[in-house]
């Protein structure tokens, strides 16, 4: 039976990276993640992942190789994956919390990416 209701309020917060923690569910071929970002996170790689989202809490700036975009409550976010959408995320404000739809694939990594 399909799951049509995800309680992320029972989920426990996993810590993925310093400064970042999340609550994630796969359903079929989509991972569900609701991601916060403390200001102290520190994106040291390029992520290279699509991500797909909207902004529930603070600010952030993406850069992408050099050019910079600030994301705000409310933003939507589409990042395409591969080389030329590489991208860092920096936390503007205290907190910055986003829900994220992504294609599921192996959590090897241990970065919020």
């Amino acid at each position: 039976m399909e799951q049509r209701r995800i309680p992320f309020a029972d989920l426990p917060w996993l810590s993925v990276a310093p400064g970042a923690r999340e609550k994630s569910v796969t359903a079929g071929s989509a991972t569900l993640r609701l991601l916060e970002l403390s200001a102290d996170f520190n994106e040291e790689d390029w992520c290279l992942h699509a991500h797909h989202g909207l902004v529930i809490m603070g600010e952030l700036e993406i850069d992408f190789g050099g050019s910079a975009t600030i994301y705000q409550q409310g933003d939507g976010i589409h990042i395409p994956g591969g080389l030329v959408n590489r991208h860092k995320a920096t936390p503007l404000t205290e907190k910055v919390l986003l829900f994220l739809v992504e294609e599921a694939r192996g959590r090897a990594s241990s970065g919020p990416s």
